[in-house]
């Protein structure tokens, strides 16, 4: 570590680098050592909003640099991977934006690597940084819901159609690692059925809709556009107790936790009397406080303190290599015409 502060390398000055040293730039706890581009005048205009950075254009000049402990990968998943090894084969530890890497294989060697030379591997699982997704976390753990007997997450807007991926990679790793960040145990769905619409013709989906049945008959749905005039960024999560729902754009109600309900009082086998047998509860809702703070400062401090504490950060390898098994599953879906296909939840699970 260099003196009080952590030394981190920025690589990618694109589209969400600039947002990671901004908040490196802006800690108590870091100093930007480095921002990496291939495009040198980019990485300059970058380096030179910080206090310390300079600019550099390979990940080896980088490493080479004195004081850096860390490298925060901000380029597309598909080099995450070979900068992550290098990283880790430096004694770096490791930050990656969303998805870990591009495919289960590749995240796994991450993990594995990291694992075995004892160094961080945390993934920017931003919303999860969030003070509502915090909370939400935090009420589900507490009980506040009862038994979760489901979860709609729907997050659309007129968005840029990627050149590499579909809108289920370019969208759903937010809603995925936000279901595995408040889910207890995480997320570990047994099978998954994705159907897609390419309405435009482009060779991959740009609407879709993502189904995973849960444990105890629980269901989880997630739906995700490119191509919807509105916004809209909703999560809703049915328990046994309460319901809450969380509305990303409501700056004065994001939160809501809604006393409503319905308690079966018996269980009969008549069926025309069934409807007597149930008992509809309407009772008050809630809105907590949320503290106004930007979650990828939350999302650096954690970082920091998992390397500190030289323990597992709350959006670790594991984290983002449940995702990834989710986001394989939807592809072979998709591919077998949307059937019902197995996730793959037995990937090795050692970190440091």
């Amino acid at each position: 570590m260099s003196g009080d502060q952590l030394g981190v390398v920025v690589v990618g000055a694109g589209y969400w680098g600039p947002n990671l040293v901004r908040n490196f730039n802006l800690s108590d706890e870091w100093h930007v050592a480095a921002v990496c581009d291939l495009d040198l005048s980019k990485a300059e205009r970058l380096a030179s909003t910080t206090r310390t950075a300079v600019a550099v254009t390979s990940i080896d000049e980088a490493l080479a640099l004195d004081g850096v402990d860390a490298v925060a990968i901000a380029t597309p998943a598909r080099t995450h991977e070979p900068i992550a090894l290098a990283a880790i084969a430096a004694g770096k530890h490791v930050l990656t934006e969303k998805p870990l890497s591009h495919s289960v294989a590749s995240g796994q060697l991450m993990v594995d690597a990291a694992a075995e030379a004892d160094l961080i591997l945390m993934a920017d699982h931003t919303f999860c940084y969030t003070p509502a997704v915090l909370k939400i976390a935090e009420l589900v753990a507490a009980g506040e819901l009862g038994d979760i007997t489901f979860i709609d997450s729907v997050r659309i807007n007129h968005g840029l159609v990627q050149p590499d991926v579909d809108v289920f990679w370019d969208l759903a790793p937010h809603d995925l690692s936000i279901l595995d960040f408040i889910l207890p145990g995480g997320l570990r769905p047994e099978k998954v059925a994705a159907h897609g619409g390419d309405p435009l013709q482009l060779g991959k989906a740009c609407v879709g809709y993502l189904v995973m049945p849960l444990a105890d008959g629980a269901i989880a749905h997630v739906h995700v556009n490119w191509l919807s005039p509105t916004k809209i960024r909703q999560l809703v999560v049915g328990g046994s107790r309460r319901t809450l729902v969380w509305d990303d754009l409501n700056p004065t109600q994001r939160v809501s936790v809604y006393d409503r309900g319905i308690d079966f009082i018996t269980v009969t086998e008549d069926s025309e009397r069934a409807a007597a047998q149930v008992s509809y509860r309407y009772g008050d809702t809630w809105v907590p406080a949320l503290p106004e703070k930007e979650a990828l400062s939350l999302m650096v401090s954690e970082f920091a303190a998992a390397i500190r504490e030289h323990r597992p950060p709350r959006t670790d390898g594991l984290a983002a290599l449940r995702v990834l098994n989710v986001l394989d599953a939807t592809t072979r879906s998709l591919a077998n015409g949307s059937a019902l296909v197995n996730v793959e939840n037995d990937q090795k699970e050692s970190i440091a």
